[in-house]
């Protein structure tokens, strides 16, 4: 290839790591050419899915008659527990989830049969003709009944440092609160789907909207007893994932495999929007419980806490849920000696699962809880007293066993805070959002307005990356190089809008100091890069990264060494650099030296694979590092309050998040954007309502309401914190972004917090469960001061 074609091949643009460059498919997204599933043809013998599921939060199946619904218009196919092969529990690490119920059905909705049909509208008919009966049981639907029944889908687990209930004896102040967290709704753009064929070797051909392809290759393999190489699965793009699609994807792949088993042909099945909010999970709901002892300054001396989650009615991933949540109850804060206790409640609701932060922002909520708490019971601005409790704040009075100064660096779970970041990072968000200034200007504004409030946080992220699983911190890639230059890459990792396919070829860009027009990113297949993890815990970038990285390296090797006996000279004067290879005096165009190796029998291709080092926990003593490193940022929010109505607006959000050398900053961005309108909507307008029989009443974006445009802060203010790169060894020394932005919104909560603590001269802290929409900011304000109420009488001028 001439220097002139290879130009031509890779256009002005470079794109390698610490650039901006946009999604991958971006342009696809917005003209419409993205290919998601739906948008794949189907052949005419396509057959649809749908599922008939419990009428009943609990009860035992009396009788089953599905004859009508066999000889339906349209249909090709049933199939009951009593039609799967292999295994009927796909539980993805406990036992306890039927693919089709046997006998006894545990949430409303919860699959008893499946039809497949000629067409999505005929196989929902077709359910309506089935005849069941049922012996209706007591169900459990709330954290409260199942933490007095003790009812859990797995044990109690207790992280411990110190005699907690001794420091807080001995102190001079203590404290006790509670709240309730609700869960969330995932409301990806593209819902659950998947379409299954049978190959000609008696194996299945699956493409599917999934987080974890592995997992749906292994789960199909049990259900249909095969060898898991006889099942090849396929993820190109998500429309949207946030943690819905790592375990409950498999579901449906496996109900779609069982029916293409059974009918011979291929079987699509794809959710409607109400199925996928009535039959998959949710964030869990938290209810968490403080009691803590602290000093006249406000600085903790001891903790107890405790996070019970609202697991559902199986294990799913709740026990590294709640894990999580209870690693993160501390969030940026020194609890000196603590004790957190984690419970995994069982309800008879749609099993709970993944969903971005995976149980550390319900932690988090309970730390912010008792800084805001501590501020208004020692008269101090909130701010004032997280800065005081931030981890790695030394206080001249404070030593430890010998007498130093206590460095209070270390977790309730033993691992020491490596990267005091938070403090410089706090003092530059202070500056650059005016904090002081505003405070003292709301202050002013709440005292001259009777019916308007504002509000102020600012709240701190500290978030610890890596799967808490160990097993999991692992990845492979594949990269080839062809003759012509161009390169193409695979690796375990799933894109589902996030921006990981083009952060790791950007990766790969800067290992060969290539344009990143050169590198071609194909969908994720368990046939190209085997026994991979979802692509969660805000770990893909570091994962995939490192392992695209390494596959490179191999070939870089090869290469090198090539380059040396060709040119005759040594390794250290061969470079790969602008698009060539440069050995001594020698300057080659990349594509042209690629082929000379080729000639030469040099090999072009490698597998790639990393793990992530220093991780350990022993959940016998409730020790360990279980995180990789922290990432962290702070959020400044205001809002002003309508205290007669509780309705509210947010008027501005500064935001300082540290991602250390940014992989691509354009999209990080894009990210924290992303991730804490999502976090605001959490926590302020997104409200899941059950009936008192556990059937789902906000089951339609009618009744759901996640932000929308006219929700976002009027001034949005968002900044990457520079000259911080990864203390750790990560790809580039870049940090995780994904899910840390979420936890940002906290700051909206706890500035309407603020805004109704006005209201007692800032002299009570207000109990606002989540989300806080304006009913209940409206009852804040009225458990604030009865007096206020309309119901009592009270008028305002």
């Amino acid at each position: 290839m001439t220097e002139q074609q290879s130009m031509a091949l890779t256009g002005p643009s470079q794109h390698r790591t610490g650039q901006n460059a946009k999604h991958d498919s971006a342009e696809k997204h917005v003209t419409g050419q993205a290919r998601y599933i739906d948008d794949v043809s189907e052949p005419k013998s396509c057959l649809h899915v749908a599922v008939g599921g419990s009428k009943f939060a609990h009860a035992r199946l009396k009788s089953i008659n599905l004859d009508k619904v066999r000889t339906a218009t349209g249909v090709r196919g049933v199939i009951t527990a009593q039609d799967v092969p292999g295994e009927i529990d796909i539980g993805p690490v406990f036992p306890g989830d039927p693919v089709l119920v046997e006998s006894i059905c545990e949430y409303i909705g919860q699959p008893i049969f499946a039809v497949a049909a000629t067409s999505h509208e005929l196989a929902h008919r077709a359910l309506e003709q089935a005849e069941i009966e049922y012996d209706v049981l007591e169900p459990t639907l709330t954290v409260a009944k199942a933490m007095a029944d003790e009812f859990f889908v797995r044990p109690p687990h207790v992280q411990q440092r110190g005699d907690a209930k001794q420091a807080i004896a001995q102190s001079p102040n203590q404290l006790k609160g509670q709240q309730y967290v609700k869960g969330q709704e995932h409301f990806y753009l593209e819902g659950q789907v998947c379409s299954v064929s049978p190959t000609e070797d008696n194996g299945m051909w699956v493409l599917t909207s999934s987080q974890h392809p592995t997992e749906v290759q292994k789960l199909v393999a049990e259900v249909l007893d095969l060898t898991m190489n006889k099942v090849q699965v396929e993820v190109r793009r998500m429309g949207g994932g946030f943690g819905g699609k790592e375990t409950q994807a498999a579901p449906l792949a496996c109900i779609a495999a069982l029916l293409a088993r059974k009918t011979g042909q291929t079987v699509k099945y794809r959710m409607s929007r109400r199925d996928d909010m009535v039959m998959t999970g949710k964030r869990h709901d938290f209810s968490n419980q403080y009691h803590v002892g602290f000093d006249d300054l406000g600085i903790l001396q001891g903790a107890e806490i405790t996070v019970a989650g609202k697991c559902g009615n199986s294990p799913d991933l709740s026990d590294a849920i709640v894990d999580r949540a209870m690693f993160h109850s501390d969030n940026a804060y020194y609890l000196n000696a603590a004790r957190v206790t984690g419970l995994r409640c069982k309800t008879h609701t749609v099993s709970n699962t993944a969903f971005r932060g995976f149980g550390g922002p319900q932690g988090m909520m309970i730390a912010e809880q008792i800084m805001d708490d501590i501020a208004r019971h020692v008269g101090e601005d909130p701010l004032t007293i997280r800065k005081r409790n931030l981890y790695g704040v030394r206080h001249d009075h404070i030593t430890d066993a010998s007498g130093a100064i206590d460095p209070r660096t270390e977790t309730h779970y033993g691992q020491t805070i490596e990267q005091a970041i938070l403090p410089k990072l706090i003092a530059e968000l202070e500056q650059t959002s005016e904090y002081w200034q505003r405070r003292q200007e709301i202050t002013e504004f709440n005292q001259q307005n009777q019916i308007f409030k504002r509000g102020l946080a600012l709240t701190p992220v500290k978030f610890g990356i890596s799967f808490t699983v160990q097993f999991l911190n692992q990845a492979g890639a594949l990269v080839h190089i062809y003759t012509d230059g161009s390169v193409h890459l695979n690796h375990g990792g799933t894109e589902m809008g996030q921006g990981l396919y083009i952060k790791v070829a950007q990766v790969v860009a800067e290992a060969f100091q290539i344009d990143l027009e050169r590198i071609q990113v194909s969908a994720a297949r368990t046939d190209k890069v085997p026994n991979t993890s979802p692509t969660a815990a805000s770990s893909g970038s570091d994962l995939n990264g490192m392992a695209a990285k390494d596959a490179c390296e191999r070939i870089k090797v090869e290469l090198v060494k090539f380059a040396c006996e060709h040119y005759q000279v040594d390794p250290e004067h061969v470079k790969f650099h602008d698009n060539h290879i440069i050995a001594g005096e020698q300057r080659v165009p990349f594509a042209e030296f690629v082929e000379l190796a080729y000639m030469n029998r040099v090999p072009l291709s490698s597998t790639g694979y990393y793990k992530t080092p220093k991780i350990h926990y022993d959940r016998a003593t409730g020790q360990g590092r279980p995180f990789y490193y922290y990432a962290h940022g702070a959020a400044v929010s205001e809002v002003i309050v309508d205290t007669l109505t509780g309705e509210y607006k947010v008027t501005r959000v500064d935001i300082l998040q540290d991602v250390g050398r940014s992989l691509n900053p354009a999209i990080d961005i894009g990210q924290i954007e992303g991730g804490f309108i999502q976090g605001m909507g959490w926590l302020t307008t997104e409200d899941l309502v059950w009936d008192d029989q556990g059937q789902l009443r906000s089951d339609s974006p009618a009744t759901y309401k996640i932000p929308a445009i006219g929700d976002t802060p009027l001034d949005f203010r968002v900044n990457l914190l520079e000259h911080s790169p990864n203390s750790e060894a990560t790809v580039y020394r870049s940090k995780a972004v994904g899910e840390p932005p979420l936890m940002l919104g906290i700051s909206v909560w706890s500035a309407l917090r603020d805004a109704v603590s006005s209201l007692s001269e800032y002299r009570i802290s207000p109990e606002l469960n989540t989300p806080a929409t304006p009913e209940a900011v409206l009852n804040a304000i009225y458990s604030l001061d009865p007096e206020l109420n309309p119901e009592k009488g009270a008028t305002r001028s």
